[in-house]
């Protein structure tokens, strides 16, 4: 799928930040470099099986549980559990997050066809926008609203607000997500989705 595919009355398109606009390990394995880095420092652990560490268990699918997993396996002290959590909201990231390239594309044809663009994300807001400042945006910065679901009761608020916000109607926007949770919300409110993936194919 591209963007001339999509309905030309669509006015308004609102994308999620991970996984949608930018692969979220990239940022993730980043800031488990850099804690392993520093902790190699102060603790002399070394930082290549650290990283590693975290990186196996993110792609096992216990990203939440990363600290757990180092501080059993690499006998990473408790102490360290707040600057890693400190780390993951705030973290100066060595390279820039970059778009994927098929996302990219819809992004400058959408700002092109004089439509609006939202990303209206999940997760905590500082670490979000932390993101969203360390991503290479190719001049877009300029055409993007951020709204942060944590800000509101729900996604699905978040979403409504916007469209009050920018006077929008229901028909005129349509949802690109990653998750379930994306379409419920969509069919919450009546709006068309549509799966990344179908933007993304082998990207």
């Amino acid at each position: 799928m591209t963007y001339s595919d999509i309905d030309k009355q669509k006015e308004a398109f609102i994308f999620e930040l991970d996984n949608v606009i930018y692969p979220e390990k990239d940022y993730l394995f980043q800031v488990y470099y850099l804690f392993a880095s520093a902790i190699e420092y102060t603790d002399l652990i070394d930082a290549k099986t650290t990283t590693e560490t975290m990186v196996a268990a993110y792609l096992e699918g216990a990203k939440d549980v990363v600290f757990d997993r180092v501080k059993e396996q690499m006998g990473i002290q408790e102490k360290y559990r707040q600057n890693f959590e400190h780390l993951l909201l705030t973290a100066k990231l060595p390279l820039k997050l970059l778009v994927y390239k098929k996302i990219l594309d819809v992004l400058q044809d959408i700002v092109v066809d004089r439509k609006k663009i939202f990303i209206v994300t999940d997760g905590d807001p500082q670490q979000q926008l932390n993101k969203i400042r360390q991503t290479e945006w190719n001049g877009l910065e300029p055409y993007l609203k951020c709204y942060f679901t944590q800000e509101n009761k729900s996604k699905a608020d978040a979403i409504a607000l916007l469209m009050n916000d920018h006077n929008i109607s229901r028909p005129d926007v349509i949802m690109i997500g990653a998750n379930d949770a994306d379409v419920l919300c969509a069919e919450a409110l009546g709006i068309d989705y549509k799966e990344v993936n179908a933007f993304l194919g082998d990207n």
